[in-house]
């Protein structure tokens, strides 16, 4: 009778293999170390300035030594019962839902669009249009809208004079701050999102367009069944994403924008938080309003992503 043993391998000699492999895997440990310090240093260290938002901050006791509120959320409670606080809310939301709504699919309809061209020169000439204002920066794209938009010589207003209208002071409107906003941005940024969409569309596979070939499927139909499921999941992550940022309008082009005749529609958590903070000083209270703004963003990309899971079984995590 033959009995069949296995090789049982020592304490030791696991110990000794692991000591090994650590020793091979040593480089790319101190590799790994300095993005780490990074992510550390910059990242989690400052999180502790989040205690500041429970505190009476004042500047010669230091974040240790400045004493806790009575009650503790008194500055939540403040911001949320400001009168202010409803328009700045209002204000976030309507500029960045409508931003969502704005520049959400359009980079979906260039993708497809550029998939289906079959001249490279052409797609490739059209990619770069698109993408080269992304490059511009905050301060120089600000710039250039009061320019054109600017009442006596932007040629926005040159041109509508030449078609009879009469000029349009549009940054001292308040009624066309949003939308001069949000469709610079869609203008700026189309290009650049469009990449993400391009790439999943490269990896469809050639065998399932040339199989809708045969079967006598449209341009439209190939659309519709094969480019949209297939980069569906990228749509739903990037969609996630979004919604959770709702509340995270950009600081720097907005605070460039706003004048004192259209802040009642422009003034945003972002600019709020810099007027109270670093204006007026009021440390604790500029704190409790972000951290107000990351935990509202937060319980949104919880609650959009268990949707998605819900409903595509396709989510973050």
């Amino acid at each position: 009778m033959t009995i069949n043993s296995k090789k049982i391998e020592s304490p030791a000699r696991n110990q000794s293999d692991f000591a090994r492999k650590v020793k091979r895997s040593i480089p790319y440990y101190v590799l790994i170390l300095v993005p780490l310090a990074v992510l550390l240093v910059f990242k989690y260290y400052p999180m502790y300035g989040i205690t500041l938002a429970f505190k009476d901050y004042r500047v010669s006791a230091g974040i240790t030594g400045s004493p806790w509120t009575q009650p503790l959320l008194r500055h939540f409670t403040r911001f949320l019962t400001a009168p202010s606080a409803v328009r700045v809310i209002t204000n976030t939301l309507a500029i960045s839902v409508y931003s969502l709504l704005a520049s959400f699919p359009v980079p979906i309809v260039l993708a497809i669009f550029l998939n289906e061209l079959r001249s490279n020169r052409m797609k490739k000439t059209i990619q770069m249009i698109t993408y080269m204002p992304y490059f511009i920066s905050t301060v120089v794209l600000v710039s250039m809208i009061i320019q054109f938009t600017d009442i006596s010589y932007g040629f926005v207003n040159q041109a509508i004079k030449s078609l009879g209208g009469q000029p349009i002071n549009f940054m001292g409107n308040k009624d066309y701050f949003r939308h001069i906003y949000v469709w610079t941005g869609v203008w700026q940024a189309t290009g650049y999102n469009a990449v993400v969409y391009l790439a999943a569309l490269s990896g469809v596979s050639q065998d399932m367009y040339d199989a809708a070939v045969v079967d006598g499927a449209s341009k439209v139909k190939r659309i519709l069944h094969i480019d949209l499921p297939s980069i569906a999941p990228t749509i739903i992550i990037l969609f996630i994403l979004n919604t959770g940022s709702i509340l995270s309008v950009g600081f720097e082009k907005i605070y460039l924008m706003q004048n004192n005749t259209n802040l009642s529609v422009s003034e945003v958590i972002s600019t709020y938080v810099y007027r109270m903070g670093l204006v007026n000083q009021n440390y604790s209270y500029s704190t409790a309003v972000g951290l107000f703004n990351a935990l509202v963003n937060g319980l949104m990309l919880i609650l959009c992503n268990a949707i998605a899971r819900r409903v595509s079984d396709v989510g973050l995590w």
